[in-house]
C-alpha cells in the first residue's frame, strides 16, 4: 500500500525512480545484499527523538548514527534512539523498521548524513522488508528538503 502511494508521489513529482524486489530481509546491510546494492547506496532510516519529538534520520547502511554529532548540529538539549513502540503507529501503512525516509509526509524533520547526499543515488525500504525503490539522491533531496549533517560514524 505504501509503495503505490510513494509510487503517485513520485510520478507527480517527475521523478524516475526503480522499485527491486528482493528475498525478505530486514537489517538495511542484509537489505543491501539481497538486492546487491552497494551498502554506501543504501538509505537506512533511523527514528529518533529530539528533545521528546520523534526525527528521522537517513545513513548508509555501513554507518551508524552518533547522537553526539546529532545533537551538536541540531541543538537539542536530548537525543536518543526512539524505541518502536514509539513510532510503529506513524507509519501504518509500512511493516515496521521497513518505513522509507519521506518523513516530510509525516511531518517529520528530516536529517541526511552527508555521506549519503555524496551518493548519485540512493535505494531505501519501500515499506516493506522485500521490495526497495531506488532513485537519484538530488530528487530525494528536492522532494524531502532534509537537513544534511555530519552524523554518521563507521
Amino acid at each position: 500500500m505504501w509503495l503505490q502511494r510513494l509510487e503517485e508521489y513520485l510520478r507527480a513529482n517527475q521523478v524516475e525512480y526503480q522499485t527491486i524486489a528482493h528475498p525478505l530481509a530486514y537489517t538495511a546491510q542484509e537489505v543491501a545484499a539481497s538486492a546487491h546494492i552497494p551498502g554506501k547506496e543504501m538509505a537506512k532510516t533511523v527514528m529518533v527523538k529530539l528533545d521528546g519529538r520523534l526525527a528521522m534520520v537517513v545513513v548508509p547502511a555501513s554507518e551508524r548514527v552518533h547522537l553526539g554529532r546529532l545533537r551538536e548540529a541540531t541543538g537539542a538539549g536530548e537525543v536518543a534512539l526512539a524505541s518502536e513502540w514509539e513510532f510503529k503507529d506513524r507509519f501504518p501503512e509500512c511493516e515496521l523498521g521497513a518505513m522509507p525516509p519521506f518523513g516530510n509526509l509525516y511531518g517529520l524533520d528530516v536529517f541526511v548524513s552527508d555521506t549519503l547526499a555524496e551518493d548519485e543515488e540512493i535505494a531505501f525500504n519501500a515499506g516493506t522488508h522485500s521490495e526497495l525503490v531506488r532513485m537519484r539522491y538530488r530528487d530525494f533531496e528536492r522532494l524531502v528538503d532534509p537537513r544534511i549533517v555530519h552524523l554518521a560514524r563507521h
